[in-house]
Formats: C-alpha cells, sequence, structure tokens
C-alpha cells in the first residue's frame, strides 16, 4: 500500500512531463514565428533605408550602376537588380536554406528573405535581402534543456513541499484514525475529534461522531436485547423441561404417552441449547466478551478432555494427545473453552466405536483429528445450521460458533481431509 500523497504526486509529475514535453515544440513554433516576424521588419528596414540613400546620392546613370555592383560585392546578403517595369511584382517573404560559402567551414544555414521593388533615381529595381536565422537544433536544444530544468525543479519542489506539508497537513487525519483505532463498543465511550480549519477533516470527524453514537445506541439496544432474551427465554424453557422430568416419572403413563413425553423432552432440550448457542453468537458478534486475558491453553485442554474422558470410553474411542506444555494465548477463556469443547465434541460424535482421535497442540496451532470416510463441503461446514452428517443430535451451530470465536480473538479456522482423516485446526 501507498500513502495518498504518493499516488496523487505521480499523475501530476506524468501530467506536468507530458504538458512541458508538449510545450517543447509549441515553444520552438511560437519563437520562430516570432524570429521571422522580426527579421521581415528589419529586412523592410534595410531595403527601404538603402533605397533612400542611393536616392539621397543624385548620382548619374553610369555612377548609379557602378555603385549597386560594388553594393553587391562588399554586402552580403543583399543583391540589387534592374528590372523592367512590365515585371513589377509584390513583395515577397519566404524562407531558403543554403550553404554559407564566404567562411573557412562552408555550413547550410537557415536564412529569411525578402524580395521588394524600390524605385532609385525613379526606376525600379528588385531588391533581395537575406537574412541569417537562428540554428533550428540549437533553438531545440535550449529550449528543450530550459524545459527540462524546470521539470526538474517542479519535481524537486514537489516532493520536498509534499514531504514538509504532509505532516502538518494530515495531522488532524492521523490524529483521528488513532482514535478510532483505540476505540472499543464495549467501554461506551464517544470519541472527542480534535477540531480542524481543513472542510473535509472537520466534515468527517462530524460524520464519524454521528456513526459512533448511532453504534453505541444500536450496541447497547442488542447488549440489553441479548440479556433479556437470555432470561426471558431460558426461564420457562427451563420450566418446561422441569415439568417435562416430573411428568416422565409419572407411573400412571401409557407406553404411547411415555414416547410422546419423552420426545417433546429431546425436543425441548434442544431448543435450549440452540437458544443458548445463538446467544452465545449475538454476543460474540456484539464484542461483549474481553480478549486480553492470558490463557494457559495446555491447562484449558486438559481440563475439557478429563470432562469429556467418560464420552471416550463409552465410543471405545482411542485418544493420542501431543500436547505441548506451557503455552499461552491471549484471549477469553470462557469462548476457549466453548471452542475447545465443541471441537472435541465434533470429533466424538463423528468418530465410529473404537476409532482415534488426534489432539494436538504446539505454539502456533490446536488440531483435532478424527478417522472419516469422504471429505466434508468446507464451503458450507462452518455455516450455521449446516450439518456435515445426518446427526442430528446436534444443533447445527457448533462448528458456526467455532469460526465465530476465532474471527473475534484474531485466530484461524481450518478444515481439511488427508488419509482418510478429518483435520479441524485453529491457528493462533
Amino acid at each position: 500500500m501507498k500513502p495518498l500523497l504518493s499516488k496523487t504526486t505521480k499523475p501530476f509529475i506524468i501530467y506536468v512531463l507530458i504538458v512541458l514535453v508538449i510545450s517543447i515544440p509549441v515553444y520552438y513554433f511560437v519563437v520562430d514565428t516570432i524570429w521571422k516576424s522580426e527579421l521581415d521588419e528589419h529586412n523592410e528596414t534595410i531595403v527601404d533605408k538603402t533605397a533612400y540613400e542611393f536616392g539621397r546620392l543624385n548620382l548619374s546613370e553610369d555612377e548609379l550602376d557602378k555603385s549597386i555592383k560594388l553594393w553587391n560585392h562588399i554586402q552580403p546578403g543583399t543583391n540589387i537588380e534592374k528590372i523592367p517595369v512590365n515585371t513589377l511584382k509584390k513583395d515577397q517573404f519566404f524562407t531558403i536554406e543554403k550553404q554559407k560559402t564566404f567562411v573557412s567551414q562552408p555550413e547550410i544555414e537557415r536564412y529569411r528573405c525578402l524580395k521588394k521593388v524600390v524605385y532609385i533615381n525613379n526606376k525600379p529595381f528588385l531588391f533581395t535581402v537575406e537574412t541569417n536565422i537562428e540554428e533550428s537544433h540549437e533553438t531545440i536544444i535550449a529550449i528543450a534543456g530550459i524545459t527540462v530544468f524546470f521539470f526538474i525543479l517542479i519535481v524537486a519542489g514537489l516532493l520536498f513541499l509534499n514531504r514538509k506539508l504532509s505532516n502538518s497537513v494530515w495531522k488532524p487525519f492521523r490524529k483521528t484514525l488513532d482514535q478510532l483505532k483505540t476505540f472499543n463498543l464495549n467501554h461506551h465511550t464517544k470519541i472527542e475529534f480534535q477540531n480542524t480549519d481543513i472542510t473535509e477533516f472537520e466534515e468527517l470527524n462530524q460524520s464519524l461522531t454521528k456513526l459512533i453514537e448511532h453504534n453505541i445506541s444500536v450496541f447497547k439496544t442488542q447488549k440489553e436485547f441479548t440479556e433479556n432474551a437470555s432470561h426471558e427465554l431460558q426461564t420457562p424453557l427451563a420450566i418446561l423441561k422441569n415439568k417435562l422430568d416430573i411428568l416422565l416419572q409419572d407411573q400412571h403413563l401409557t407406553e404411547k404417552q411415555y414416547q410422546i413425553a419423552e420426545e417433546m423432552n429431546k425436543a425441548l432440550t434442544r431448543s435450549s441449547r440452540i437458544n443458548k448457542n445463538l446467544l452465545l453468537l449475538a454476543k460474540i458478534e456484539n464484542s461483549q466478551f474481553d480478549i486480553s486475558e492470558n490463557i494457559s491453553l495446555d491447562i484449558v485442554l486438559d481440563q475439557s478432555m478429563e470432562i469429556l474422558q467418560e464420552h471416550f470410553e463409552q465410543k471405545n474411542i482411542s485418544v493420542d494427545k501431543k500436547i505441548s506444555t506451557d503455552i499461552s494465548v491471549k484471549g477469553n477463556t470462557g469462548l476457549t473453552e466453548v471452542l475447545i469443547n465443541n471441537l472435541l465434541v465434533n470429533a466424538i460424535r463423528h468418530t465410529s466405536s473404537g476409532g482415534m482421535i488426534t489432539v494436538k497442540l504446539t505454539d502456533h496451532i490446536f488440531e483435532v483429528t478424527n478417522s472419516g470416510d469422504e471429505k466434508l463441503n468446507a464451503e458450507l461446514l462452518f455455516k450455521r445450521f449446516s450439518r456435515a452428517s445426518t446427526d442430528n443430535s446436534g444443533s447445527g451451530l457448533g462448528l458456526a460458533i467455532i469460526k465465530e470465536i476465532c474471527k473475534f480473538q484474531k485466530w484461524t479456522a481450518e478444515y481439511r481431509f488427508e488419509d482418510q482423516q478429518h483435520i479441524f485446526s485453529v491457528h493462533f
């Protein structure tokens, strides 16, 4: 990831580079046009001035011819020639390239030319003037050099200013971001954002303040509902179960009545378990648990396995323990116990009698492995009320709870099938 300023600076630099590159031929065209215009004025001045001075001399025709011949010989870039009256033409401005012959090393140069008819002693003469124009490649090199210099200057200045201004301009945003990182809904505390004179940041702070206030209000409402539901639902379920237990002990029940009451008792027990699990999921999603405890995971795992020892023995399941000692993790003790129990119970439920379960614990992973016939659908496995088998004794929420606990405690839960074995692993 890149900072926001670097993302805006790069397109700006590219844009400036494109503009400056395009500007080089534009500069050249504009400068060349100005030069030609100025040279045209210069050439016209030379023609008019020369014709005027020749006229002032009041020379005879022979003297004028000799003077013009001498002028053409000693004055480079000009030519005066007598023309008939019927060949008079309009002024012509044009550019030519020709070799400079009066220097030691001849070279091709550009010339701006003017052909104009002038009158000397009332006779028409065609006056041609050629003036050297600055070299094209030298002009382009000069303009390109200046352009590159200013581009480097702009980029260096932009990077310098971005670095200098970044800390001060983005300080309110970083302050807001730091406050959001430490915000916890469980504390029910509002955030007092720092006032800023930047419109966008001030609007952001106001929107975040409203959002946080709304979330705190909703969180309180959900928490109250969860607590009330836990009390209001569990109490009548417990009363109903107690009444059914009493009814099942009645000796006057017929066999049919007893079977109906037993089925009702099983359904009620399952409903009570589902209700508890759903309430637990709601509490996890509402972040109603503290996950800053130091948990001795090996001790908690040993205790859970000891509690479930009777279930292992009932199905004659062998347990292979690979548990490292002194394993400490950050999390919530109660949730971690639920996670371990759910994984172990799930393995026991889906392991056939006489099978084997392997429990592994290291510094970074907790793994439960049990034998199986075919791979389960990993996409549905951790979803609520999805079933990996035809066994309906569970609530359908065990693995979903495992997934939510891992997510809440910043752990990851995974499933894979290798060598006819189901492997559930938790990475922390």
